[in-house]
């Protein structure tokens, strides 16, 4: 016991120290909490009003991100199959910082969840037992379920690593080992679960069809390597820990794969629902080329599908694939580019028109765009204390010393 209270001591007292470059980021992401505190303080006071939601449009900027953040905490298992299922030593030695990225993303998804919530008493509707918990007849109630089980096997994981090599001691693999294993299956299912929630509306006929869970896992594994292959190389440039090229080569070719998988995916939807209309194709319409003079949605999708199309170019060719000067904004432009595709792209005109026809457009509040940023901002904190301690660990800086 008295291991484990210096261990967090330990732990505390290493995150909170760090050099100028350190302390300007925190203070940069701490900036947005400010608007974010606004806004969730006007959210509780008017209601859901100050948004730019409506009864016809009643899934916005909130769920967007959510589901795609999903599929981010999803990703981290790109780190983790490899080293555990296939031994990939490169990856094997920093698996648990994709752990870390598990953990952060996974609140920032709850946080989106609180948000569209509208107040947080109404999490007394997500509370099993003791709540009044929709289950198992709502999808949002499945998806929260099993968010927080892979957030507790990622903390429980990642933690027990650290712990035991913070006080230099064997892992015990009968129990550290069925953890990974059902967290690496685990993260499938939080992604199929999320394209459930969507894709069992038979009223809505753009995400009614049962492409939409391999879609959202292939999006999810290039994006999440995309921004892991940021992190792993902002972190051998700025600390002491050097991770190969063989670990970062391995996830860019993950990405490129995936992402080959998603643009066939989303090519084969325009064929199919664009070379003999129905009156069911008006939502993907809708957000290509527009309808009834309403495209506000149409250079969301036309950024988007460049982004993606250029960085899956980019990334085919193997000198500008290895060449990591240029790799992180290649990551970087296809990380925004699937955030468009899954969430301005795909939850959006899900709900143009309604079932009964309606067009009503739908723009996001600067309010709305505050709390999003302030939510990101508190989730890229967490990736960056968690990661900074990590880090600590696995460099020997902290370490148990009787």
């Amino acid at each position: 016991m008295n291991v484990m209270i210096k261990f967090v001591l330990d732990y505390l007292g290493y995150i909170i120290r760090g050099d100028k470059k350190y302390y300007l980021w925190l203070g940069f992401l701490a900036l947005f909490i400010i608007p974010w505190l606004y806004g969730n303080f006007m959210q509780l006071k008017y209601g859901m009003i100050v948004t730019g939601l409506t009864d016809q449009v009643s899934w916005g900027l909130y769920l967007a991100n959510f589901v795609f953040l999903v599929g981010v905490a999803a990703g981290a298992v790109t780190v983790v199959f490899p080293a555990y299922v296939y031994k990939f030593e490169p990856l094997h030695k920093v698996s648990v910082l994709g752990e870390m990225l598990a953990v952060a993303s996974v609140v920032m998804c709850l946080l989106f969840v609180l948000m569209h919530m509208g107040r947080p008493d109404r999490l007394w509707h997500m509370i099993p037992v003791i709540g009044i918990y929709n289950f198992p007849h709502s999808m949002l109630t499945w998806d929260v379920l099993v968010l927080t089980v892979y957030l507790f096997l990622n903390l429980i994981g990642g933690f027990y690593f650290l712990y035991k090599k913070y006080a230099g001691e064997p892992l015990n693999n009968k129990f550290y080992l069925p953890v990974i294993f059902i967290a690496i299956g685990w993260a499938i299912s939080i992604h199929t679960v999320t394209a459930f929630l969507i894709n069992t509306m038979p009223a809505r006929p753009m995400w009614h069809h049962g492409m939409m869970p391999i879609r959202f896992i292939s999006t999810a594994f290039a994006a999440g390597p995309a921004l892991i292959i940021i992190v792993f190389l902002t972190i051998r440039k700025n600390t002491a820990l050097w991770i190969e090229d063989k670990a970062i080569d391995l996830l860019s070719t993950i990405v490129v794969a995936c992402l080959t998988i998603a643009l066939f995916l989303t090519m084969s939807e325009v064929v199919t629902e664009l070379y003999h209309p129905t009156e069911h194709s008006a939502g993907l319409q809708y957000l290509i080329l527009g309808k009834h003079g309403l495209e506000n949605l149409v250079p969301f999708f036309w950024g988007s599908l460049v982004a993606m199309v250029l960085g899956w170019v980019l990334l085919m060719i193997p000198s500008i694939r290895k060449n990591y000067n240029v790799l992180s904004f290649i990551c970087a432009m296809l990380f925004l580019g699937i955030w468009i595709e899954k969430g301005m792209g795909l939850l959006i005109p899900g709900s143009i028109p309604t079932p009964i026809g309606e067009f009503t457009q739908y723009s996001p509040t600067l309010l709305e765009i505050g709390n999003c940023l302030g939510n990101w901002a508190i989730g890229f904190i967490i990736m960056t204390l968690l990661l900074k301690g990590a880090i600590g660990i696995l460099l020997g800086d902290v370490k148990y010393s009787k």
